[in-house]
């Protein structure tokens, strides 16, 4: 008697530690970092709402895998720099899944959208290809896949670039002139082009291999993050949300 005792009052003890580790996960809040304007997939709305594509497939992910998080909207250096202190578990930014990437810490998720890059001249611009950019400048966002497409094209093309924080303020450095072109994901600059009618014009024949955006860790113990975004990005494609959610921002 005094066995069985001795054996549910065990089993009642590691059932209590069960339920306080559960409590414990649940209450974790994830800290996720983002750029600040990369339309679509992260901005501001006319509402002052922040939005977009990156936006509301994390929210779409964390409801499904019943997580809670608190999206930081940084810009892209400082969201890498966070992540690499401590300060975030994690950033969802339109980052693209390299092997360069790999190699320098970065843990990717799987893919969530194909994209590639390509240059953009002010709308009234001649330029048709690279071979009209020897002797200019060209403007590009620190630490991108458009910056490294860029800078592999430089030498070859003879021009010379010059470095930004933010898609938004390289947009105006070829609308003022500072610069003859700028290089950025496609689908940013499209959105831009149509949706704040913005006078640049896309150069066609100037896109590079896509490559696919992913959500990134740079801390392995934060596994489990990256574990559950693949396990409700699947859930969400299978639902349907996914889709809705790009025709949302992209049209059919």
């Amino acid at each position: 008697m005094k066995k069985r005792v001795l054996v549910a009052m065990l089993a009642a003890v590691a059932a209590m530690g069960m339920t306080a580790a559960a409590e414990s996960n649940d209450g974790k809040v994830w800290q996720i970092a983002t750029d600040t304007t990369f339309k679509p997939f992260e901005y501001t709305d006319t509402n002052g709402d922040f939005v977009g594509i990156d936006v509301d497939i994390l929210a779409a992910v964390a409801e499904d895998q019943g997580f809670e998080y608190e999206l930081k909207s940084l810009g892209w250096d400082a969201s890498i720099a966070a992540c690499q202190a401590g300060q975030a578990d994690g950033m969802i930014a339109g980052a693209s899944i390299t092997d360069e990437r790999k190699e320098s810490g970065w843990i990717f998720s799987d893919g969530y959208y194909d994209a590639s890059q390509c240059m953009a001249v002010a709308a009234d611009s001649e330029i048709t290809g690279f071979d009209g950019l020897k002797g200019q400048s060209v403007a590009v966002k620190t630490g991108t896949m458009s910056a490294a497409y860029a800078e592999s094209l430089k030498d070859e093309y003879g021009f010379e670039i010059v470095y930004f924080e933010d898609s938004a303020t390289m947009y105006q450095a070829v609308i003022g002139g500072q610069v003859a072109a700028t290089f950025d994901d496609e689908p940013i600059m499209a959105s831009n082009i149509k949706d704040s009618g913005i006078p640049m014009k896309l150069v066609e024949g100037t896109n590079n291999e896509p490559a696919s955006y992913g959500f990134a860790i740079f801390n392995a113990d934060n596994q489990e993050l990256v574990d559950m975004f693949n396990a409700g990005l699947a859930e969400i494609k299978e639902n349907g949300k996914y889709d809705e959610i790009l025709a949302k921002y992209l049209g059919e």
